[in-house]
């Protein structure tokens, strides 16, 4: 996994000193997290434990996982990265705090991110959305993906109690 600069943008490895940030900013955040796979996270010791996950996730080859900061100030705004794979196909997620929704900083990272996996050899990226999400589709259509299809289904195993429409897409590498 390399690090990556876009003109507003510095994609980079999570380190345990963010932990407190990622729990401020959005890990503990219900708006936030209302369409993500997971709850939010109770106390910083809930994150704590997520980035000692990612932490040792970095010891894999196919880990793809960028903490998302502002060039100019540093500044950690959220996280984007590879959450699994689909017939071979990476599957991207991500979020970031609310203050800085509707900034395109999502589909900056968004962009980057699939341009460095098609670098890396994948020529089929995927990422899902609730429909509801509307924020989320947005920023993915404008990313380039083509929708795909929609079913109903449980947001996460985790959120196995909550049906909702999920939107799938796929963008494809040029050839």
């Amino acid at each position: 996994m390399k690090e990556i600069f876009t003109d507003r943008l510095h994609l980079r490895y999570i380190t345990e000193a963010d932990t407190q940030r990622i729990f401020d900013c959005w890990a503990s955040d219900p708006e936030v997290t209302k369409f993500l796979t997971w709850y939010p996270h109770e106390s910083a010791e809930t994150t704590k434990l997520y980035v000692a996950y990612i932490l040792n996730e970095y010891n894999k080859t196919d880990c793809y996982c960028w903490g998302i900061t502002l060039t100019d100030t540093g500044e950690l705004i959220g996280m984007i990265d590879v959450v699994g794979y689909h017939k071979g196909s990476p599957v991207i997620g991500y979020c970031s705090g609310r203050a800085y929704w509707g900034n395109g900083y999502m589909t900056e990272a968004l962009k980057a991110v699939t341009a460095q996996l098609f670098d890396d050899g994948y020529d089929t990226i995927v990422i899902e959305a609730a429909d509801d999400n509307i924020g989320s589709n947005r920023v993915i259509r404008k990313a380039g993906f083509e929708f795909v299809d929609s079913r109903i289904a449980p947001m996460s195993e985790q959120k196995k109690d909550r049906l909702l429409k999920i939107n799938s897409y796929r963008l494809y590498k040029s050839k």
